[in-house]
This record gives C-alpha cells, structure tokens and sequence, in this order.
C-alpha cells in the first residue's frame, strides 16, 4: 500500500537508465499478471534479476479508487529499480497515475502488446500498436508533466505483420522521448508460434534509445543467445522466470535454496494462498514426478505445503 512506503526517498532510487548504459544485457522481470507481484519481485532480485516490472494495472482505476490503488501496488525500499506497468488509452489519465507512482517507482510503462480481448476492446494493449499519435500524446504528456528528469517512460509493443509499420511507430515513440521499447516478437494474432527475433534485430538496428528482447526465453543460455541474435540491450522474461526465479543467476532449475527463499519471502509479505501455492507449483515443475504433482498440487492450506516441502525436500 502507498501509504506504507511513504518513507521511500527519490534519491535512493536507481535510475534504470544507468543499467541501460552499464554495457552489461540489462535482466528484467516481465510485467505478469497476478505473479509480478512485490513478493516475487524480491525473490528475483536476490538471483541477478536487474530490473522489474509490475504487473499491468489499469490507470484509469488506479487514479479513481484508492482500493484499487491499494490492492494493485505495493512496494518497499528494496524493490528498486522498478517500472509500474499501466494500461491507459487517454493522455491526461496516464499522466495523473503517473503523478501518483512517481515517488514509489523509477518509471512507467506503456502497455501496447497485450493482445487480450478484453483489453483490445476497451481500447488497451496492442491495439494501440495502431494508434501511433495516441502513443505519441500519452507520452508527451507525463514528459511534460512529471518534473523528475530521471523518471523514465517507456513502452512495450507487439509487432506488425508488416514490419516497415512496426519500426515507423519506434521512430515515431523514440521522438517523442520514450526511454526504451520492449518488442515482444509476436503479432497480436500469434500466441505459441515462433518468436520473430529477426523482426527484434531489424527494430534494434533502427532506433538509438535502448531495445529490450522479450518472448521464448527460458533459461540464461537463450537469453545470451537472444543478445547475439538481436543486440537487444535488455532480455525480458515472463515463463521462464515463474518456472525457475533463480534462472538469470545460471541455474538451469530452481534450486532448494530459492524455494525456501521463497517460502520465506512469501511468508513474510502475508502472500496470499493461491498465488504462495501457484507460485510453487511452477517453480516445482521440472522437480517433481506426475504422481508428486497430483498430490502436492492440490494442497489447500499454507501449513499443508509447508508440511510437504519439509517432509519431501528438508525445506
């Protein structure tokens, strides 16, 4: 809740940009749904993750409802460097949920990829992949309008089946001051089928602010591999993370040491059981026997699972 966090100073906050600029692939934490929560973004941070994102929070509820503001948004002085992601469609309403985030994170973002049908028909996501002076006002507008100069803007875009409109709408975002763009190499249409790194390459030759790679990575050997391929300065992951939270730090799976992290981190922060649960269950994929899953899955209280990690793994 903001008013937890009151006492959180902008000059302790890491500017983003710095990482940008560090000359190392800047490792970032997708904004996701229900699990980019604060509680797991302390977890990847304590396995080399660089930078975070939360999860998508409409701004237009955001602004009206301290409810909603309350249940959408929590942070401490740890979770820095961190970008709060919005989904908006009018300037002056992104602009007054930024004014209310500023003193809490390092940025916004521009939500311009989720191809959700809800969010496409109220106006949000990547519908607005086509609405390149849309993009261009809303951001204008919180450059105008926020005066700290390190607060960075930045955008997270799907692309189009023609790529000539894609790379338009960067140029476009990238005059009218956006701090990077994440590409998610997929249209809007596509889901599982192949990420078009190529498609990330030719955006990342075009542009000289900083370009993120995001889709298919699983594991810190694609996310090197993306690099190469694209020059990407940052590699953001969504799956791969909830699979294995301890992925940029080199594990190939989550080791026993992240779980109990987890487990701890979890507790502390009052996780909710669903999301404590989920959370585990994804990081337990590649760890546990079909016959371990059908029982572990289905535990419905926190002592259960606490019951189960120590008498299965010593956690």
């Amino acid at each position: 809740m903001i008013g937890d966090i009151v006492e959180t100073k902008q000059c302790q906050l890491k500017d983003p940009m710095d990482l940008f600029h560090s000359g190392q692939v800047v490792k970032i934490c997708a904004p996701m749904v229900r699990y980019s929560k604060l509680a797991f973004r302390t977890l990847v941070r304590k396995y080399s993750c660089d930078l975070c994102y939360t999860p998508m929070i409409v701004a237009a509820d955001f602004v009206r409802s301290a409810k909603a503001r309350d249940s959408e948004f929590t942070t401490n002085k740890g979770d820095h460097p961190l970008i709060v992601q919005f989904a908006a469609k009018e300037a002056q309403v992104l602009c007054d949920a930024a004014r209310i985030i500023c003193p809490f994170a390092d940025g916004i973002d521009l939500n311009c990829g989720c191809p959700q049908r809800w969010a496409m028909a109220e106006g949000y996501g990547a519908c607005l992949i086509n609405k390149p002076e849309l993009i261009r006002d809303m951001v204008r507008h919180v450059r105008n309008q926020i005066d700290n100069p390190r607060f960075s803007v930045s955008i997270k875009i799907r692309i189009h089946e023609d790529l000539k409109r894609t790379v338009d709408l960067c140029q476009k975002a990238e005059a009218t001051g956006v701090s990077w763009i994440t590409v998610h190499g997929r249209s809007v249409e596509e889901r599982h089928q192949p990420v078009h790194y190529d498609a990330i390459k030719i955006i990342k030759q075009s542009m000289s602010i900083p370009v993120v790679a995001n889709g298919d990575i699983k594991t810190l050997k694609d996310a090197e591999s993306v690099h190469h391929l694209t020059g990407a300065d940052g590699i953001m992951v969504a799956r791969g993370l909830l699979a294995n939270p301890a992925m940029f730090a080199g594990y190939e799976e989550t080791p026993l040491k992240c779980i109990q992290d987890w487990v701890d981190i979890a507790l502390e922060h009052g996780t909710p059981f669903t999301c404590f649960h989920h959370h585990l269950m994804y990081m337990m994929e590649r760890l546990t026997s079909k016959q371990e899953k059908k029982v572990f899955n289905v535990l419905s209280s926190t002592s259960a699972v606490l019951d189960y990690l120590n008498d299965h793994y010593g956690v």
